[in-house]
């Protein structure tokens, strides 16, 4: 083998094992792509942005995890429908949509979705009274997502 070979077959063996390496450092999986969204808002104009980017990652390959505290918690509530729907930017076809509707769709389409641990005690609600595949958070899993480095959090 001559020396360009050797030096070749070492380079391309040392892109392999970086790639590797960054793999690893990513969780294992350098197409893995994760992100929380933190909604607490009531403004239905928030809550309608945040659902509507959530949905804009999601379809872009973010595999989501989406946390409802305080008063967006209702979009977990089986039946809570919005007050009233909003409009989306033009670019949009969809015309007028509610946080609640996008969720489910977000739901539907694998996002996980929970309401924050605190939610239910503070409110008029009981674990029976949310949407079929919402759950609980527990603090523990919820500080890891959001202490680690490779999912980035998104608070609305």
């Amino acid at each position: 083998m001559t020396i360009k070979k050797t030096a070749i077959l070492a380079a391309a063996a040392a892109i392999g094992l970086s790639g590797a390496a960054l793999a690893d450092s990513h969780g294992g999986n350098a197409h893995e792509d994760r992100a929380l969204v933190i909604l607490t808002s009531d403004s239905l104009q928030t809550q309608g942005m945040a659902m509507i980017l959530s949905n804009a990652m999601q379809q872009q390959g973010t595999d989501l995890h989406i946390l409802l505290c305080d008063a967006a918690g209702e979009l977990a509530i089986q039946g809570y429908e919005s007050a009233e729907a909003i409009n989306t930017p033009p670019s949009n076809p969809a015309g007028q949509v509610k946080p609640e509707g996008i969720l489910g769709m977000l739901m539907g389409n694998g996002a996980s979705v929970d309401v924050c641990a605190i939610y239910l005690p503070n409110s008029d609600h009981e674990e029976g009274d949310l949407r079929e595949g919402v759950g609980v958070a527990a603090p523990g899993p919820m500080a890891e997502m959001m202490r680690d480095p490779a999912i980035p959090v998104y608070s609305f």
